[in-house]
């Protein structure tokens, strides 16, 4: 789960990490009334979206003279004005895709005079199963260009959760930043903050882009972004209040309501898959037979025909796709209760698009009667392979 930057610069403001003053306003006639909180004498105006790169982005259908979702502004009044311009409208970044997203908040914070912009971030390292630090001299907007381009600029290290966090993992942060005097103890300072949330409230990533030098010599995090595990979220309460639903798929909403491993992709073939594997698996042989997934979809072994009827109604609430692959190998799941829910799904929702069903395993014959006497149109296969190029050549034609 991701939250948004105002959210997260009142967590880092929690554990005591450097951030500046901000207000965060929802409607535009609150717009004035919160800069004016505020002390100036510049105030930094960002959209907030789930998504990075806000400062290159655009706003669809963007008045001449506009760029960007962070704008510095100089008065009361023009911070207000930004604001409306930005409330309600869609922005376009290189993270959200052509269709962009809708800005519904935006955060109105002090300015910050800039003397360094570097790059610090917190996660989880799968490799070594450690909390990981990255950091490098360039920060700002371009850290993935720094990455693909410059490497080298880039230093990474994990924490041995045995020993745990020491001052020595805070002086190479900092001696890596290229910091010096007061600054490296700050640094020391701030990276055992970061720590210690990371790891109190179950955090997946933590970025902080870009972290600055102020033109006074100090330490301040001026953008910040968290992701937190989903997994973990009934020990968070309060991290799962800030949840925003707004930003997120309507499709992966749904799912997630019914248990179910979702994501969304940009393909015409729907799948239904049990197991994360074989999902995978399925993805693969599509694109093998020259087509593209819509969705990885795992119902997972303990499916009830509730849960399939619901995963049905998913898929086919896409408008890409442009037919359906139900992939069933039944060990702990049933392939009778997998062909109850699709029977069910397809009689509440209908079936407009073409629908191959592969079932083997457990309670196999079962399924497949259920499928061959409900009276559907569906094409029945007797190996992935098959099932693949089966839904291929339908959609292809």
């Amino acid at each position: 789960m991701n939250i948004h930057e105002y959210q997260a610069k009142q967590l880092l403001k929690e554990y005591g990490a450097p951030v500046s003053d901000g207000r965060v306003v929802l409607r535009a006639e609150d717009a004035k009334t919160a800069a004016g909180e505020l002390d100036g004498p510049l105030w930094v105006v960002k959209a907030q979206i789930h998504a990075g790169g806000r400062g290159k982005g655009s706003f669809k259908e963007e008045s001449a003279g506009e760029k960007g979702g962070v704008r510095l502004t100089k008065s009361v009044e023009e911070a207000a004005e930004e604001t409306r311009k930005m409330l309600g409208r869609t922005l376009v970044t290189h993270q959200t895709g052509p269709a962009g997203k809708q800005v519904n908040r935006v955060y109105i914070e002090d300015g910050s005079g800039i003397e360094k912009e570097l790059y610090l971030a917190l996660l989880v390292d799968r490799v070594s199963s450690r909390v990981s630090f990255v950091a490098s001299t360039e920060g700002g907007m371009d850290i993935e260009e720094v990455a693909a381009n410059t490497p080298e600029k880039i230093i990474s290290f994990s924490v041995d959760p045995a020993s745990g966090l020491s001052a020595f993992h805070g002086r190479r942060v900092a001696f890596a930043l290229g910091l010096e005097g007061a600054q490296v103890k700050q640094c020391v300072q701030l990276i055992a903050k970061l720590y210690k949330m990371f790891v109190e409230r179950d955090m997946e990533m933590l970025e902080i882009n870009p972290l600055i030098v102020t033109d006074k010599g100090d330490l301040k995090c001026l953008d910040a972004k968290m992701g937190f595990d989903g997994n973990a979220l009934y020990r968070q309460k309060d991290i799962l209040a800030l949840r925003d639903e707004t930003e997120e798929d309507p499709k992966e909403l749904a799912a997630s309501k019914f248990d179910l491993n979702y994501i969304a992709l940009d393909g015409e073939i729907g799948c239904m898959v049990n197991g994360a594997g074989l999902a995978m698996a399925t993805m693969d042989i599509i694109k093998l037979y020259g087509a593209e997934p819509a969705n990885f979809l795992d119902v997972g072994g303990g499916a009830t025909t509730e849960k399939v009827t619901e995963a049905f109604k998913i898929i086919t609430s896409d408008p890409n796709v442009k037919g359906i692959l139900v992939n069933i190998f039944g060990g702990i799941m049933r392939c009778d209760v997998i062909a109850e829910g699709v029977v069910a799904a397809v009689k509440e929702v209908g079936l407009q698009v073409p629908l191959v069903v592969r079932l083997e395993g457990t309670n196999v014959e079962e399924g497949k009667k259920i499928i061959n006497e409900s009276g559907l149109a569906v094409i029945a296969a007797d190996d992935l392979g098959d099932a693949a190029q089966k839904i291929v050549k339908e959609v292809k034609g």
